[in-house]
């Protein structure tokens, strides 16, 4: 019996690169899947239902549960759609894969204001939404006395949480953003059953290839047959394991590249410095470099 035997997962930005092989393992581990995708480009503009039904024609030839949705997770309506389909069709929803995201790169002081709005829509208010109507969802079930047994998996990123990039204010802010949420989320849904943590993958995708200074590190082919470190499908494994019952773990972010998986931690203290009086300047000055 496969590790989410019985599980209904929803996964967002599933129709290619890391949410695509999310998609394809959980299938194969025994959950039912809703495809999310927008069928945009890296931009997030366009759209496109191939991408979606392509993986779900790709799970049920291989025997599996599976069933596309392009609705648009940056808005309200579009993510509670996601949450219904996943109740009607297949009767409940235990697993969300928070995943989708685009890339508008640009340095701050020539960033236009539509660069910032679209990125921050996707990745930080994306992942709100569809977390907010799963958390509505898992409140009732728990009130009605059906105690959830549910999962979350975040997508953040190292752009943002341990590596400042130039030329992603955007996507790092809303990343930071992700891992905070994260926490937040799993202080506040483990009374009703739920599980949140979060990724900060590294793989080969095509958001990857495009962003500045990646492209050299990821475009060396893997000989056939070997086997590829940052393959996206290198990544699902972890959060396969985060989203079953196996995983009594909540409130982590886990950095996830290559053959490494570490457990990241967020600001703290490294220096400081006291007074036992007003702060002064010229004292500030001398202590604080």
């Amino acid at each position: 019996m496969g590790a989410l035997e019985g599980k209904v997962a929803v996964i967002t930005g599933a129709g290619r690169g890391i949410g695509r092989e999310h998609a394809l393992l959980f299938a194969a581990e025994g959950a039912a899947v809703v495809v999310n995708d927008l069928g945009g480009d890296n931009a997030g503009e366009g759209a496109d239902v191939g991408p979606a039904q392509e993986v779900v024609n790709e799970i049920t030839a291989a025997g599996g549960k599976a069933a596309a949705n392009t609705a648009n997770i940056a808005t309200w309506d579009g993510a509670k759609d996601l949450v219904d389909q996943a109740v009607s069709e297949f009767g409940k929803l235990d697993i969300v894969i928070n995943n989708a995201g685009i890339l508008r790169d640009g340095f701050i002081a020539g960033l236009e204001e539509s660069q910032w709005d679209a990125v921050i829509a996707v990745h930080l208010k994306g992942h709100f939404n569809l977390l907010r109507h799963a958390a509505a969802y898992w409140k009732d079930q728990s009130k009605a006395g059906n105690q959830p047994n549910a999962a979350v998996v975040n997508t953040a990123s190292a752009s943002g949480v341990t590596v400042p990039n130039a030329g992603q204010a955007n996507y790092g802010a809303a990343k930071a953003g992700i891992a905070a949420l994260t926490l937040v989320a799993a202080d506040e849904l483990e009374r009703y059953g739920v599980r949140v943590n979060a990724i900060a993958p590294m793989a080969r995708t095509r958001l990857t290839l495009a962003t500045p200074g990646m492209g050299a590190i990821f475009a060396a082919e893997v000989p056939e047959g070997e086997f590829d470190a940052f393959s996206p499908a290198n990544i699902s494994p972890l959060v396969a394991y985060l989203a079953s019952d196996k995983c009594p773990i909540t409130g982590k972010v886990f950095a996830v590249q290559g053959e490494a998986i570490s457990e990241l931690a967020g600001w703290h203290d490294v220096k400081t410095i006291e007074t036992e009086g007003p702060w002064l300047i010229d004292d500030i000055a001398a202590r604080l470099p």
